[in-house]
């Protein structure tokens, strides 16, 4: 029987090895990789069934590299496997195309009973995310507030000049023009009434598009 071909996507070396040492005896691990952007292409060129991968990762964040699959048209079940508790990342993370959502400090057993679950076409929460935090994915994207939302290019220019990459930088990992960069920088910053880099560093954290 063939197994499946996963691919793991987190910026921990060591837990990437102990993911591969989990997955292995039921799964292929076809690759690992260690940021967003770097899932994205791994991901095309590999063809996985299944990713596990974290929300907080450097160059491009776990929601926005799931978003970018999405656009895709990637067929890979995504397992986010994450710290963070809060429920808005578990909206989030479902809405972005999530099949399950664990945190690290979930038991062996819980990943191995996720991938199980996913591989069949189910969903899985962990039960250690309260009942009520767990189901908030289920109201949809129309229980959200109505605020001003950057497309997904603005959220990523806005993630690397966070992190504090310059312009020149980010222009070089996006493959475009360092004039486009500002240009998306400054339409972001007008959409969100922001005045000061320290504002778009706030935005981000306080965005979850980058994590401190």
């Amino acid at each position: 029987m063939k197994r499946p071909r996963v691919l793991v996507a987190d910026d921990h070396q060591m837990l990437v090895d102990a993911l591969k040492c989990v997955l292995e005896p039921r799964c292929e691990v076809v690759g690992t990789v260690n940021d967003g952007r770097a899932l994205v292409a791994a991901a095309s060129a590999l063809q996985p069934d299944l990713i596990v991968l974290d929300i907080a990762m450097p160059d491009l964040n776990g929601l926005d590299a799931a978003r970018r699959l999405k656009q895709s048209d990637s067929k890979a079940k995504l397992i986010f496997l994450t710290m963070h508790e809060d429920p808005d990342f578990v909206a989030e993370a479902f809405r972005a195309g999530a099949s399950a959502f664990l945190l690290k400090q979930s038991a062996v057993l819980e990943l191995t009973d996720a991938v199980e679950k996913v591989l069949r076409g189910g969903s899985y929460v962990t039960p250690r995310v309260a009942k009520g935090q767990a189901n908030i994915f289920l109201r949809g994207p129309q229980a959200r507030e109505t605020t001003a939302e950057p497309t997904l290019r603005q959220r990523e220019v806005i993630q690397l000049l966070a992190e504090g990459r310059s312009m020149k930088e980010a222009a070089d990992i996006l493959k475009i023009t360092t004039r486009t960069v500002a240009s998306h920088k400054y339409a972001a910053m007008e959409l969100l009434q922001l005045k000061t880099n320290a504002d778009l560093v706030q935005y981000a954290v306080r965005h979850k598009i980058i994590s401190i």
